[in-house]
């Protein structure tokens, strides 16, 4: 097949993850194995891509490890990322901060499995809080998309790469479980080159590459900063680039939303499950719909609130107990009641499930 060809395969999510890495032109990935993201790293042992592309792939001795090689590559300006679950990320936290306060760019995929703590391997959604307000210390935000497909897990690959340079910050793809087991026919990209070091000269006069006694003076690329008004200084900063990023890079998809009187909330493997509760109501007459945010930082803010003002009620369903319908109540302001409905520990609703709740909030059951 060309190079510059598009590729239909079957794939698992995390290899589709993998597959995209080399074909969308990133430059390494360092990571750790643990479940059930592992075949992010063995998908890419056994296509060995520093054979055809030239990206690094490296395990690293740790997650810790893996995610400040993240943080030195990306502060060279190179494309990299990292990917573990929700133990693993938990560990990264310190980095991952590091990078934010840092402003330096990078990709870390999350597949989530329950917890907390070890928990289980099975699929969960419990790593939001993680991943929306951060484990990490101090005012800082991820990017964090949310894919609910194989094919997305692929196209969110070009998608953060695109931002994390764009805005100069980590990116997380907040996956799980199921979505990267689960088998799909998934459109591969065309491949696309990784950057020259001249082209990285040009795209980030930022990065400390090395050259700063030939040409300009050292970059140096750090989080600490001992004098309080300065540091200050770089808060505000930040603060108005995340500003931005919420004006800027919203999305979210709506299904059945435009006459819909009850709508269902939910992100991921949640909002395909939720789909099939929304047509089973539509078909007996029930307008319902659906709002899945892709983007969970930033959140769709405004598009909860409309939607709260067209609705009796929403309601939120997450494999977790509860974490987005914080923030999902927040943005509706009391225009409409708001229930939740979850499994957790790495059991995942079912559409039955859904329309069961669906069905007793119809009949005036408990919000």
């Amino acid at each position: 097949m060309e190079q510059n060809e598009k590729e239909v395969v079957l794939l698992k999510g995390n290899e589709a993850i993998a597959k995209a890495a080399y074909r969308y032109g990133y430059d390494g990935f360092f990571g750790y194995p643990i479940t059930p993201q592992s075949e992010v790293l063995e998908t890419l042992a056994l296509d060995k891509p520093w054979e055809t592309t030239g990206m690094v792939v490296l395990q690293a001795e740790s997650e810790v490890a893996s995610i400040n090689m993240v943080y030195a590559a990306g502060a060279s300006g190179k494309c990299a990322m990292t990917s573990s679950s929700s133990p693993g990320v938990a560990l990264m936290q310190e980095g991952i901060t590091y990078m934010a306060g840092a402003e330096i760019p990078g990709l870390i995929v999350s597949v989530g499995r329950g917890g907390p703590g070890l928990g289980t391997i099975q699929p969960s959604q419990a790593d939001y809080v993680q991943a929306v307000y951060g484990g990490g210390n101090g005012d800082y935000h991820c990017i964090v998309l949310a894919p609910d497909s194989v094919q997305e897990m692929a196209d969110h690959m070009g998608l953060a790469k695109e931002l994390m340079f764009r805005y100069r910050n980590p990116v997380i793809i907040l996956s799980d479980g199921m979505i990267g087991q689960m088998m799909e026919k998934v459109t591969l990209p065309p491949f696309h080159p990784r950057r020259t070091d001249e082209e990285i000269r040009q795209q980030c006069p930022w990065a400390a590459n090395g050259l700063g006694l030939k040409n300009r003076q050292y970059n140096i690329l750090t989080s600490l900063e001992l004098d309080s008004t300065i540091m200050e200084a770089r808060n505000k900063a930040l603060t108005a680039k995340y500003k931005q990023i919420e004006a800027e890079e919203v999305r979210c998809e709506h299904y059945l939303t435009d006459d819909c009187d009850v709508a269902i909330v939910a992100f991921g493997c949640c909002a395909r499950i939720a789909m099939s509760a929304v047509n089973q109501l539509r078909q007996e007459g029930v307008k319902a719909g659906l709002l899945r945010p892709i983007t969970l930082w930033p959140f769709p803010k405004k598009e909860i609130a409309a939607l709260a003002s067209q609705c009796r009620f929403l309601l939120t369903v997450e494999a977790n107990e509860g974490q987005m319908v914080n923030d999902v109540r927040a943005q509706v302001e009391g225009r409409c009641p708001v229930s939740f409905y979850g499994r957790s520990g790495g059991m995942i609703p079912s559409p039955n499930e859904i329309y069961d709740k669906m069905q007793q909030l119809l009949k005036g059951g408990e919000q």
